[in-house]
């Protein structure tokens, strides 16, 4: 099974001193070996912002 469940964090959260936004998503580890990356919504921030992997 290739495909495997990653945690993605708002990382303009933390700099303007507001709670981070986490969100599930998949990504195929074989093909995509970086981190992944999206915009999605931070509801603390009110504005799309930018979402990476963590651990």
């Amino acid at each position: 099974m290739p495909r495997e469940v990653v945690t993605i964090e708002c990382t303009e959260a933390r700099k303007e001193g507001k709670s981070p936004s986490r969100y599930s998503a998949g990504r195929n580890k074989k093909l995509k070996t970086e981190k992944l990356e999206l915009k999605k919504y931070n509801p603390a921030l009110r504005r799309h912002t930018l979402h990476r992997e963590i651990k």
